[in-house]
């Protein structure tokens, strides 16, 4: 959809196996005479992901826009989870966004310093299971939570260079789940095709988008805006808290998780 809205694009995805993806990508978007390039180097690593944002550059003069979305699963049970399963993970989802995020804000503040007006968007990927939590996820959901605030944290910070920053939680059937192309119609594919997903992301990143600082679920034709985290109770002590203060204030709040409407899930 990018490339169709005329952005000249950077397909990256890894190899796998015999498996381009990437190239897959840039040959759709040739074939409609749009204008792409493949990459295949890694996001989990610093030099890596540098050279991810350097093949924009070299190929097209600049970046403008990035999306942060590389990510796979490893879900298990915290108490049965190994230390390379979790460590998987958050280097290619919250390792992986940070570097992309650095290296690519290195190249807008650089432009912004030499006197060009820059106007620039990055979109980073969050997922339920970081705004919600999801039992066997506690690796996927903690990277995806805090690939949320990120994007909180560094709109504020780029804002002063021209880049807008936002997050998406998509629900879609992609590789990471399943393959896509095994869908049969009639099982509700459509509210988990990825081109649902898409236009919110065009959207974003479009030069006259106004969006920064947001974090939006999208599933199916239903899109969402979310808000952090909030206090839902108050306490006030008149005297210097004690233990039976606090029990005597807070013992009747709510004590159990109720993750709340999850969009896509919940219904």
């Amino acid at each position: 959809m990018l490339a169709r809205e005329g952005a000249r694009v950077v397909v990256n995805d890894l190899l796998d196996g015999e498996i381009d993806p990437a190239r897959e990508v840039v040959d759709e978007i040739s074939g409609f005479g749009g204008d792409a390039v493949a990459d295949h180097h890694s996001v989990a690593a610093w030099d890596s992901a540098a050279q991810i944002i350097g093949t924009a550059v070299s190929s097209y003069g600049r970046l403008d826009g990035l999306v942060c979305n590389a990510g796979f699963l490893r879900d298990r049970m915290l108490v049965n989870m190994t230390e390379a399963e979790w460590d998987d993970i958050v280097k290619v989802h919250l390792y992986g966004t940070f570097h992309l995020l650095r290296h690519a804000a290195e190249h807008w503040r650089d432009r912004h310093k030499a006197g060009e007006t820059v106007t620039a968007a990055a979109i980073v990927t969050t997922a339920a299971s970081g705004l919600h939590s999801n039992v066997g996820q506690a690796n996927y959901g903690a990277a995806k939570a805090a690939i949320a605030l990120l994007a909180l944290e560094t709109s504020r910070e780029l804002g002063r260079y021209g880049v807008r920053v936002n997050a998406i939680s998509p629900l879609a059937r992609t590789r990471l789940t399943s393959d896509p192309r095994a869908t049969t119609p009639g099982d509700g594919f459509r509210d988990k095709d990825p081109a649902q997903v898409s236009p919110l992301v065009a959207w974003l990143l479009a030069e006259d988008c106004p969006v920064t600082g947001q974090v939006y679920a999208v599933h199916g034709r239903e899109v969402h805006r979310y808000t952090g985290w909030t206090a839902a109770e108050n306490a006030h002590a008149d005297a210097d808290w004690t233990v039976d203060s606090v029990a005597k204030a807070i013992q009747d709040w709510p004590t159990r998780y109720v993750p709340g409407y999850m969009p896509g899930l919940s219904d």
